[in-house]
């Protein structure tokens, strides 16, 4: 580049950069806030060993004051006050949906001692965590820091979940490289998934946005590894099992277990195997 293209290219540049409005959002904050905060709520995640309500509490204000910062030029300064009020006082609730993703982790994985180490250790609770703040600030309508969590999430774990969706409680996510939770999947209670699981969406049409894209999954449903669910009218029914390496595009009724012959195959789990029997 010579220096008359360069000089060019540094004046649009310059012209870029000015025209934007909203206060510059570094992942490197937003990954610290996740981090305070996620390590205020549980040790094993933190060097810090504040055990006073007090000192816990005075953390937690400082907390909201980073939050603030995070805010600044993407929510309206007026608004802002009012999003950490309700990220605040939801807490306590994520908190015991966090609590119970660590211990359905634990309680079904053979290789977890105790629900410590899920914690410190297991990057399927690290993903769920990170994802269910981020869904906290999704709801509230705060734009691109819940994405910018949900990816920091990502590169940590190789665990994709959009903050768009809708998970349930007691959520599993086991190994977990490679799974992709896309925006408008819901997901309900007790459900299990394996690694490379992809809950996705038929058509990545511009034209879809805003459309209900991604798969449901209902209660108590396992997926095991690398299957493929697509499409926002595929509803995987309640207590059912989708083998390994499956592709599906079209809904399953309720305890169906799905896997592959060459083919899919379609049929009643209390036919085949007790779910608690096929595990990696």
């Amino acid at each position: 580049m010579d220096h008359e293209s360069a000089h060019e290219f540094a004046a649009d540049l310059a012209v870029y950069r000015r025209s934007q409005t909203a206060a510059p959002l570094l992942k490197r904050d937003a990954a610290a806030f996740a981090d305070h905060l996620l390590g205020l709520m549980f040790p094993q995640l933190s060097e810090e060993c504040d055990s006073n309500a007090d000192d816990i509490s005075a953390r937690l204000t400082l907390l909201g004051y980073d939050l603030r910062a995070l805010l600044g030029g993407l929510v309206d300064e007026g608004r802002q006050g009012e999003v950490i009020d309700a990220f605040t006082r939801d807490l306590p609730a994520v908190y015991r949906q966090m609590r119970q993703d660590a211990e359905t982790i634990a309680a079904g994985d053979p290789a977890a001692e105790t629900v410590d180490e899920v914690i410190a250790a297991y990057p399927g609770f690290l993903a769920i965590a990170i994802y269910r703040l981020a869904r906290q600030l999704w709801d509230l309508g705060v734009p691109i820091l819940p994405r910018m969590l949900t990816e920091i999430a990502h590169g940590r774990t190789g665990i994709d979940i959009h903050p768009g969706a809708k998970i349930g409680h007691s959520f599993c996510i086991d190994h977990g490289t490679g799974v992709v939770i896309g925006e408008t999947a819901i997901i309900g209670d007790n459900v299990k998934l394996y690694q490379g699981v992809t809950l996705g969406a038929l058509s990545v049409s511009k034209k879809a946005a805003g459309t209900k894209r991604h798969p449901t999954i209902e209660d108590r449903v396992i997926i095991y590894a690398n299957a493929t669910v697509l499409g926002g009218d595929t509803v995987v029914g309640h207590d059912s099992v989708i083998g390994g390496n499956v592709w599906l595009v079209t809904s399953v009724p309720p305890s169906s277990f799905v896997y592959q012959t060459g083919g899919v195959t379609i049929r009643s789990v209390a036919d085949t195997l007790e779910s608690s029997e096929y595990a990696i």
